[in-house]
């Protein structure tokens, strides 16, 4: 099959780079990169193993780009809206497009950008980063879970899961709404608190007082997930990923990063749409409440201060 790449930073790098090497046809988007990747190629420093990509096919807009089978999203959602410029050029009737993104409510919308394309929902648990051109370090993890949302095709749907497998990808299927919000858990103490404390995911689980709080949060997450008739979550859950995380490289994640680099945060679909979605089903989340509003304050000081 032939896969496009639309965002070439940590993740889409990452996984599009492991598709490419194992054999697959892959085809990168890339605006800021384009020159560097296209003249030295994508060099991938990993904890299983590092390679680098010789030859990359690699587009400075999508007009250039064939059109693909899939689609791997790995853009931030604060640039969605791009989407409806960047898609259509690599969509055929039977394209699916992965989106391995952050957060809840993402399939909706971008379902309601284009109605007939079939989407699947990524969720990578994964530590890596991209902080120079053309070069993505993977530090640890590296697993993918696909959750079908609108994919008619379920022979595609496993030619997929089989082409992440053959690149050396533990990748595996997962209900969708479950998918969701088991990230979820991880995602909203995480992202947040690294950002709102200024400090890194092993700090926080080193002092008792953020420790329970990370807890409190998640057991918030797990909570809104039953509200809404998700099964596949419970206190053993939130155990795992703190332990997790306790066994992971010292970590900044993907908000923390991007606050930083006084980037825009993906405050949105990260906290204040499952806030909403939430509330809705008749459950609030007071703490991640708090906590959002905490994160729109950092953002709007930084808007200012630019």
């Amino acid at each position: 099959m032939r896969y496009g790449i639309i965002g070439v930073g940590a993740i889409g790098g990452f996984y599009g780079s492991k598709l490419a090497y194992s054999g697959q046809d892959v085809h990168f988007l890339s605006h800021s990169d384009y020159q560097f990747v296209k003249e030295r190629g994508m060099q991938v420093d990993s904890c299983d193993g590092s390679f680098h990509l010789d030859h990359v096919n690699v587009y400075q807009t999508p007009e250039d780009m064939p059109q693909c089978d899939v689609v791997i999203v790995g853009l931030k959602t604060t640039n969605n809206h791009l989407l409806s410029e960047l898609l259509p050029p690599l969509l055929h009737e039977r394209t699916v497009v992965v989106l391995i993104q952050n957060g809840i409510g993402v399939e909706a919308d971008v379902q309601q950008m284009f109605p007939d394309v079939q989407l699947i929902a990524g969720l990578a648990f994964i530590c890596s980063a991209k902080t120079e051109p053309g070069r993505v370090n993977h530090q640890c993890y590296g697993s993918i879970n696909l959750g079908n949302y609108s994919c008619k095709d379920e022979r595609l749907f496993s030619a997929i899961l089989n082409d992440f497998t053959n690149a050396g990808i533990q990748a595996g299927s997962v209900p969708y709404e479950e998918a969701r919000w088991k990230k979820a858990v991880w995602n909203m103490p995480f992202n947040g608190m690294t950002v709102a404390l200024n400090t890194r995911t092993d700090l926080l689980l080193k002092q008792p007082a953020t420790r329970q709080l990370i807890r409190d949060l998640m057991m918030e997450v797990i909570e809104a997930a039953h509200h809404l008739g998700v099964t596949g979550l419970d206190e053993a859950f939130a155990d795992k990923m703190i332990q997790m995380t306790d066994e992971m490289t010292p970590y900044s994640p993907s908000m923390k990063l991007d606050f930083d680099f006084h980037r825009p945060m993906e405050i949105y679909y990260l906290y204040t749409r499952p806030i909403q979605i939430a509330r809705e089903a008749g459950f609030s989340m007071p703490k991640l409440e708090m906590l959002e509003a905490e994160l729109r304050f950092l953002a709007e000081k930084e808007t200012c201060n630019q």
